[in-house]
């Protein structure tokens, strides 16, 4: 489904909103998968894009899926990554944008991607490097519903947010000589496989799909001003339940 339009004053608040919020949260003590999935979900409702994720590279320089907009993207990321002839592999090898207007006319490039992604719904693609300098650190990947260009105001938009995820990435790493960038992305994948856990735990508990049960589980911890693979942690753990999270999920934030 996609976004209704905005007028340009909300989009130009949104978006205002989106920086200021990605700003506070990388000066602070931040939880990377967290800040992550904000960005996806600020480039969905500020953008030209249906779906929205981010892929990382690791200490190996294998590249890892670490926020997606839905489980359906997730799922198409993974996959992507697997076969390893993509528009997001692309963008991350040669640290430079791949926009990908009509993917029905890049089945031969991009065989199993192409046809993976059209099965799932998905008509165009925009790969934007997550990248500082010479260096690139990850890609995020935006997809549309229907083939054409993404308009270049969006892909602006797109690049800042992206650099502005990055620059607080690797900020720390230029204070500790380099360390923490490893160190971060690997805490940082850690965290994200329990959170993928506890997801579960909350889908096998009360039925939910695993976008309902990510939603449940965030807004969990905001009530408590809590990071989100703490409370994933906690609840994987058994030292909360997942009827204790459940119960909380309709009182008013």
């Amino acid at each position: 489904m996609s976004n209704a339009p905005l007028s340009t004053g909300e989009r130009e608040d949104r978006l205002l909103d989106a920086f200021v919020q990605l700003a506070d949260t990388l000066v602070d003590d931040y939880d990377m998968v967290d800040v992550l999935h904000e960005l996806v979900s600020h480039c969905v409702r500020l953008l030209d894009a249906a779906a929205a994720g981010i892929v990382l590279s690791d200490q190996r320089g294998n590249l890892q899926v670490l926020a997606t907009s839905t489980e359906q993207t997730r799922m198409l990321e993974l996959y992507q990554l697997q076969t390893s002839e993509d528009p997001c592999w692309d963008c991350v090898h040669t640290g430079e944008p791949v926009s990908v207007a009509d993917l029905g006319t890049e089945v031969e490039r991009w065989p199993l991607f192409a046809g993976r992604a059209l099965d799932d719904g998905f008509a165009a693609v925009h790969a934007i490097p997550m990248r500082l300098r010479r260096e690139t650190i990850g890609a995020l990947n935006l997809f549309s519903r229907e083939p054409g260009p993404m308009p270049e105001n969006d892909l602006r938009v797109a690049r800042a947010l992206a650099d502005t995820a990055t620059i607080g990435i690797l900020q720390e790493r230029a204070i500790h000589r380099g360390e923490v960038l490893t160190e971060q992305l690997q805490v940082a994948l850690s965290n994200r496989i329990i959170i993928e856990q506890a997801k579960g735990v909350l889908a096998h508990a009360d039925n939910l799909d695993m976008d309902d049960a990510f939603q449940v589980l965030r807004s969990f911890g905001r009530r408590r001003s809590a990071r989100l693979s703490d409370v994933s942690r906690l609840l994987v753990t058994g030292a909360i339940t997942a009827r204790t999270v459940l119960d909380e999920q309709n009182l008013p934030m």
